[in-house]
């Protein structure tokens, strides 16, 4: 049984685990920085239907979706280095936030490339094939008219799938990561578990308003000349 509940004890408890909140950030902005990349790498195949490596892109994006990111972290950490061993690599001395990033890098690619396949597509195929007929390039087609449409589109879900990955990152301490909820779980033994997890709890809730308010403010920007527009209509 833990002791008796001490409201005082959150505002204790608080800056502990802010000392450690920078390595949650760095996970973070991280696996968003990779998971775009490796997400618009994932979603050429798909938009350009190239029969193989569409194949494995589905393949991979339905297993990412159908598997617990729980799951997906222990086949990363202990799974790719007896892979390694194989090829005589080893990579004992790897920082296990090293395959924490890899991990939710490869989970949010997985959802990234679904989200700017759909955003394409939701862009009218009529407005490329007016780039076209004025003699506008492939590049600049895409650069010109279907990006900046689709980007409005992807941007609210991008949003999302960012304070998703915020929340998901609080199993990283499973394999020895020490983050917030690490440091989190170091402090329970003081039994004092009920004001620790309001702590956390703040702490976690305090980043998605702060996210959520930057994203909000970066929409309206986005669409600001959209708005501009239909005004003068």
């Amino acid at each position: 049984m833990g002791k008796a509940f001490d409201f005082s004890l959150i505002w204790v408890y608080l800056p502990k685990l802010l000392g450690f909140l920078h390595v949650t950030l760095f996970i973070v902005a991280a696996s968003v920085i990779l998971g775009i990349i490796l997400g618009l790498i994932a979603a050429l195949p798909r938009l350009y239907r190239i029969p193989i490596l569409n194949r494995i892109v589905v393949v991979y994006i339905s297993f990412t979706r159908g598997t617990p990111i729980l799951i997906q972290l222990f086949l990363v950490y202990y799974g790719v280095p007896e892979l390694l061993k194989l090829v005589d690599v080893d990579v004992t001395d790897v920082q296990p936030l090293i395959f924490v990033v890899i991990t939710y890098a490869l989970h949010f690619a997985a959802y990234f490339s679904e989200i700017v396949r759909a955003a394409v597509n939701a862009v009218d195929r009529g407005q490329a094939e007016a780039g076209y007929s004025v003699g506008m390039s492939s590049a600049d087609v895409l650069r010109r008219i279907v990006l900046p449409q689709a980007a409005k589109v992807a941007f609210p879900n991008v949003a999302n799938l960012t304070i998703s990955t915020l929340k998901d990152t609080s199993l990283a301490y499973t394999v020895g990561v020490m983050d917030v909820v690490g440091r989190a779980e170091m402090l329970g033994t003081s039994h004092h578990y009920l004001e620790i997890w309001i702590a956390l709890s703040i702490i976690y809730y305090g980043i998605v308003l702060i996210l959520e308010y930057g994203y909000r403010l970066a929409e309206i920007r986005m669409n600001r000349f959209e708005k501009s527009v239909t005004a003068a209509d």
